[in-house]
């Protein structure tokens, strides 16, 4: 990454951080993949039951393999018959990891589902979420971060998915009604109301979608 870039995102990092702790959420820095991956197992208490939505940068910085490694109690519901027991495991688990689709350089997260099992989390349940975010995620506020959501993150997790919607086959949203949609939950969490459940690690790089 060019050292200019870097260092404008450290920047910008800071801000964010800033306009977490406003919101009651909890915001680090970390300059690099490696960094974050050791921030988060520090956050992260040895003996936790920890579970997660999708979430692309988690697997990117190699945090799922360090819980699977590790002394965790990691419900991978990948590895699970029972999706849905996995699932539902999320709202009594001690840590939920997710990424988030974007967030504003103020500190509102801003976040889109189709099965809406990583929304929800978010919203209410785990007692700690913990998200891992690229600064290619950080948006100017609210209305960007959302365009982003749907223009960006959609499309392409329509794809990976092998969904069939106008978004996987156009590359932008079309505010669609379609039965494969993953555009059916919107959230847009811009306060907690428990001081530091939520904590977002923002990475120095490019991480997921």
């Amino acid at each position: 990454m060019d050292e200019n870039i870097r260092k404008r995102n450290e920047l910008l990092a800071q801000k964010v951080i800033r306009g977490l702790a406003t919101r009651n959420m909890t915001g680090y820095y970390a300059e690099d993949r490696e960094a974050a991956l050791r921030l988060a197992l520090e956050l992260i208490p040895e003996g936790s039951t920890v579970t997660m939505g999708g979430g692309m940068s988690v697997h990117e910085i190699g945090l799922v393999e360090a819980l699977k490694a590790g002394d965790y109690n990691f419900i991978d519901r990948d590895e699970m018959e029972d999706k849905r027991a996995a699932m539902l495991a999320a709202y009594d688990a001690d840590v939920f990891l997710a990424s988030s689709n974007a967030i504003t350089e103020d500190g509102v997260l801003v976040n889109i589902d189709g099965n809406s099992n990583r929304v929800s989390a978010i919203a209410q349940g785990p007692k700690t979420v913990l998200l891992i975010v690229g600064m290619n995620k950080v948006c100017c506020d609210v209305d960007s971060a959302m365009k982003r959501a749907r223009n960006v993150a959609a499309p392409i997790n329509a794809q990976r998915f092998g969904l069939s919607t106008p978004c996987a086959r156009t590359g932008a949203c079309s505010d669609c009604k379609s039965i494969d949609t993953i555009c059916c939950q919107f959230l847009v969490t811009r306060f907690s109301r428990h001081p530091g459940r939520i904590k977002v690690i923002l990475v120095n790089d490019v991480l997921g979608f």
